[in-house]
């Protein structure tokens, strides 16, 4: 997901992503442990992609202070 997308994005619905994207990031490491991915480079793509959420998340909440 880009930083474009993101900022398009409701409070509420970035919440709603940030959780989603946090459980596919820990069912692929867990699968990635038992036995490899096919493309692990997705694990890579899911990890930038919940940093770029809870950096919104984060820049919305200071500013509404």
């Amino acid at each position: 997901m880009k930083q474009v997308d993101i900022k398009d994005l409701s409070e509420d619905d970035l919440t709603e992503k940030f959780a989603e994207q946090k459980d596919v990031l820990a069912k692929m490491k867990l699968s990635h442990s038992v036995s490899p991915l096919e493309n692990p480079m997705q694990i890579k793509q899911t990890r930038r992609t919940v940093a770029r959420l809870k950096t919104e998340l984060r820049k919305r909440e200071l500013q509404a202070k």
